[in-house]
């Protein structure tokens, strides 16, 4: 809002909150008054109802006689964008003193409903449910009979006019016997199955999350925090069998050390204990989620019981978790709004996610929970797969920050040209710039500093901030490059503007080459890509042919202008034949190979809706799949970069 328009609105909004009329609403912005909701909202959830899927939700709110908007919340913390699934609420239902209170939809904001609350009364009721899907295509499935994953946005309508911390709640909610659960909140009261938790603000509640479940695990990754004078943190764990919660004290020792990796990394915790939701499931839907003082996860049921197998996305806690500093605790202004109904803007998520994703893979290679090696695979994988964006010559980074607005969330990530169309490359583009910026700064100052000094000092005690005051810190451009610039001296804002506004063809690797590596080709998948396909049920051909074959043989991931692209495929077609004979993955490594030598194309057979066809693919390049490759005569400094702090 500019300066102007708010020094005429925020008087009369407060005029109006104090004789009770209703404020006036912008269109799709809940404007605020700076002033708390008079009284408590009162929230009760029963989540009992696990053969049909549905969360039953009542809610009592105080109100004053006049007209009311409640809202649904819309714009989502953490999803940057307007993703709330309304869709998914049902049976809205509104009383006072027992009689019926008609309400309506705005029909230009449909997270709006607007009411007029009747003479006399002082108290709004409130019952709906929350419909979780049963099929996934029908949306993310978030209860199943083994566990479930309360998202308190879901279950909430709040009076408009009011910033998100000035209204209080008191949440309740009710298990399915013998359940446990994990979540930030904490409880004042437990009768049974029935849980009451302290009131919290409705930034808060909508912050912090639960998930519960039959098969439940609670474990402290750290012990001794109390006598240390620090904030506990504890790994909840939900999964389908309790089979699955077997952890060895190797595997804990790794979480724990995600833990101290990072209290070395940002030298204080900003918040007053921390909670790792982390569900082991097939059933429930995939999910990786920050909040300040806990994080959503969701993970194979295997994670634990075939650990050996592959570390292909145990980097997903140390992401989450870092973002407590970055993108909760420390938040890019314009991503700051006083409620889920104010738009948010996305501009700076190439720093609120790019350089999160950097310290995931960076804190998950000093913890162990990935090993050196495996973290060098994923880097190369990484560098491989933006190195082939073919959308960077018409679509900057700049503009991929908008991605989230411009699609639900994951939608980035599953279009159907995804190297041309770009999704949501700010994560791993600029985990390659993060990483170059480190290398300029060992560079620049002989080594004495890194990018650890500036997360230190950007992300770590804020000067003047009371210790328990956990209250989000805006940051700007400017603000990141006198950080930078205060640590080492350099060019930073051009150093960030050429990297997120321009066209250039090929992905910023010269902070591998920094490092001492570079970028190379193997004829065999390392054991990380083969982890990494196996979790994604796919058959990789990316670097050869230019696609993944999926569930049913289909095609995916087909990449804009490789040989596949080039002979009229796309991912409409099913696999079928290789060479006359039925589509096997070794059968068309087979063929690949063989064609380095030969003359003869590759011949697909391959069935697009109802028609079937056979295309040649003349490629002679052979089987492609990346790797790193030390550079002689250099420093691996990329070794000291991922080494544990001591």
């Amino acid at each position: 809002m500019n300066l102007l328009r708010r020094s005429i609105l925020v008087p009369l909004l407060a005029l109006a909150a104090v004789l009770g009329a209703p404020a006036v609403q912008a269109q799709n912005t809940v404007v605020n008054t700076g002033v708390a909701y008079p009284g408590v909202l009162t929230l009760r959830v029963d989540a009992t109802d696990l053969d049909h899927r549905i969360f039953r939700v009542n809610e009592s709110l105080p109100v004053r006689p006049g007209a009311l908007t409640l809202y649904y919340p819309r714009w989502l913390p953490g999803d940057h964008g307007p993703d709330g699934v309304i869709t998914q609420l049902a049976g809205l239902k509104m009383s006072a003193a027992g009689v019926p209170v008609h309400w309506k939809r705005d029909p230009l904001d449909v997270y709006a409903f607007e009411l007029t609350v009747p003479a006399g009364a002082a108290t709004l009721e409130l019952e709906f449910q929350f419909l979780s899907p049963v099929d996934p295509a029908s949306g993310r499935v978030v209860m199943t009979p083994e566990m479930l994953n309360l998202q308190w946005n879901a279950v909430l309508l709040y009076p408009g006019g009011y910033d998100d911390s000035r209204i209080t709640v008191q949440p309740s909610l009710r298990l399915p016997t013998g359940w446990k659960y994990g979540s930030a909140l904490e409880p004042a009261v437990q009768h049974g199955d029935g849980i009451e938790f302290k009131p919290v603000s409705v930034e808060s509640l909508i912050d912090s999350p639960v998930f519960a479940g039959r098969h439940f695990r609670r474990l402290d990754l750290d012990p001794e925090a109390l006598e240390g004078g620090r904030a506990p943190v504890y790994l909840d764990v939900v999964a389908d069998e309790s089979a699955d919660l077997a952890i060895t004290p190797e595997q804990l020792a790794a979480h724990r050390a995600l833990v101290t990796q990072a209290d070395r990394l940002f030298g204080v915790r900003h918040y007053a204990h921390y909670d790792f939701l982390l569900a082991l499931s097939d059933h429930l839907g995939e999910i990786g989620l920050e909040h300040h003082q806990s994080s959503e996860n969701g993970v194979p049921p295997e994670y634990f019981t075939e650990w050996a197998k592959s570390s292909a996305g145990r980097d997903l806690l140390a992401h989450e978790y870092s973002h407590s500093w970055n993108g909760k605790f420390r938040r890019p202004a314009d991503l700051w709004t006083p409620n889920t109904n104010t738009p948010m803007q996305d501009s700076l998520l190439w720093m609120y996610e790019g350089q999160t994703q950097f310290w995931g893979d960076v804190l998950a290679a000093r913890s162990g929970l990935m090993p050196l090696k495996d973290a060098r695979d994923n880097l190369a994988s990484v560098a491989a797969w933006l190195e082939g964006r073919s959308g960077r010559v018409w679509r900057n980074l700049q503009d991929v920050t908008n991605q989230e607005i411009m699609s639900a969330r994951g939608g980035g990530s599953e279009v159907d040209w995804r190297d041309w169309q770009r999704g949501s490359d700010y994560y791993d583009e600029m985990a390659m710039v993060w990483l170059e910026a480190d290398m300029l700064i060992r560079e620049g100052s002989g080594g004495a500093r890194s990018l650890d000094d500036f997360a230190r000092a950007f992300f770590g005690p804020a000067p003047g901030r009371r210790d328990a005051d956990f209250s989000p810190l805006t940051y700007t451009f400017d603000d990141v490059v006198a950080a930078l610039d205060r640590v080492q001296p350099h060019d930073w804002a051009g150093f960030l503007r050429e990297r997120l506004d321009t066209h250039r063809p090929g992905a910023p690797l010269r902070g591998l080459a920094l490092a001492g590596w570079k970028l190379a080709w193997s004829e065999e998948p390392s054991d990380y890509d083969k982890g990494a396909a196996a979790q994604r049920k796919v058959d990789d051909f990316s670097y050869s042919l230019g696609f993944d074959v999926g569930k049913g043989e289909k095609l995916r991931n087909v990449r804009w202008g490789s040989p596949a692209f080039d002979a009229g495929l796309s991912n409409a077609v099913q696999l079928i034949a290789v060479d006359g004979l039925a589509y096997k993955a070794d059968r068309l490594k087979r063929a690949i190979t063989a064609a380095k030598t030969g003359t003869a194309p590759i011949r697909l057979l391959v069935k697009d809706g109802e028609v079937y066809k056979t295309v040649a693919i003349t490629y002679r390049g052979g089987l492609r799949y990346p790797t790193l490759a030390r550079i002689e005569g250099t420093e691996d400094r990329l070794a000291r970069l991922l080494a544990p702090r001591p």
